[in-house]
C-alpha cells in the first residue's frame, strides 16, 4: 500500500544496485533507513557502525567471507646439507565482500634439513651444532631412508636426550607465526627433551648430530631452532633415555 502511494517509498541498496566497500558518502540511496527514518540511507559498509544502512542492506549486501582451498603439499628443501625452508600454499576461492572475514594467510614456511646430498651421499656428519624443531614435526615426517643403509631393523632405533637450557637469544621469544611459535616455550634453566629419530639418525652410528653423548654433562652445547637461525642458544647434556617424558611445550626432535 505504501509503495503505491508513495512510490519509491521502498527504494534501497537492491534497486539502487549499490555495495561498497569502506566508507563511501557516495555509496547511498532514498528510502527507509533501518532505524525506521526515511530519506538518504547507505550501502558502505560503515553503514553498520553509524547507523544508516538502507533497510534491506543485510539483504541486498550480505557479508561474504574469505573462502581458501586445502594446503598443497609442503615443498621439499630448497638445498640439502644446511638449515633450510620448506613451502605450502593455498590459494583463494573467493574473496571476502561486504565486511565478510578476511582471507587468512595463504603461505607457510617451516624449517627442514635434508641429510643427503643430490648424488645420494650422507652429509649429517657435517653438521656441529644441534639443530631442532617442535615434536609436532615429526607426525609429519616420513621416516623415508636418509641413506641406503637404512633397514628395517634400524628404522625403530632412537632414543632421547635430556638438556637443560643454560642461554638462548631474544629472538626466540619473538616468535609468533604458526609454524614456529614452538620457539616461545624455550626458556633458560628448564629441562628439555630431544628425539633422535631417523632421518635425522645417522645410519650407521645410530646418532643424531649434536646430540652431545659423548659430553660429560659439564660441556657447553650449542643448539639452532630451524625456522629461525637467530634462535639459537646454549645447553648442557643432563642424560639419555630411551622415551622422552617431558610436557609437549619442552618436547623437540633432532633434525
Amino acid at each position: 500500500m505504501l509503495a503505491r502511494l508513495w512510490p519509491g517509498a521502498l527504494a534501497g541498496c537492491a534497486d539502487a544496485g549499490r555495495c561498497c566497500p569502506g566508507r563511501d558518502p557516495a555509496c547511498f540511496a532514498s528510502g527507509w533507513r533501518q532505524d525506521r527514518v526515511y530519506g538518504t540511507c547507505f550501502c558502505d559498509q560503515a553503514c553498520r557502525v553509524t547507523g544508516d544502512c538502507c533497510f534491506d542492506y543485510a539483504r541486498a549486501c550480505p557479508a561474504r567471507p574469505c573462502i581458501v582451498g586445502e594446503w598443497s603439499p609442503w615443498s621439499g628443501c630448497a638445498g640439502q646439507c644446511r638449515p633450510m625452508a620448506r613451502v605450502r600454499r593455498r590459494a583463494v576461492q573467493q574473496e571476502p565482500q561486504n565486511g565478510g572475514e578476511p582471507c587468512p594467510a595463504l603461505e607457510e614456511r617451516a624449517g627442514c634439513l635434508e641429510y643427503a646430498t643430490p648424488q645420494g651421499q650422507d652429509c649429517g656428519h657435517a653438521f656441529v651444532p644441534a639443530f631442532i624443531t617442535t615434536s609436532a614435526f615429526n607426525k609429519e615426517r616420513t621416516r623415508q631412508a636418509a641413506s641406503p643403509h637404512w633397514t628395517r631393523n634400524t628404522e625403530d632405533a632412537g632414543y632421547c636426550m635430556e638438556f637443560k637450557t643454560e642461554s638462548l637469544t631474544h629472538h626466540c621469544a619473538m616468535e609468533n607465526r604458526p609454524l614456529t611459535r614452538w620457539m616461545q616455550y624455550l626458556r633458560e634453566g628448564y629441562t628439555v627433551c630431544v628425539d633422535c629419530q631417523p632421518p635425522a639418525m645417522n645410519s650407521v652410528s645410530l646418532r643424531c648430530s649434536g646430540d652431545g653423548l659423548d659430553s660429560d654433562g659439564n660441556q657447553t652445547l650449542h643448539w639452532q631452532a630451524i625456522g629461525n637461525p637467530r634462535c639459537q642458544g646454549t645447553w648442557k647434556k643432563v642424560r639419555r633415555v630411551e622415551q622422552c617424558s617431558c610436557p609437549a611445550v619442552h618436547s623437540f626432535i633432532f633434525i
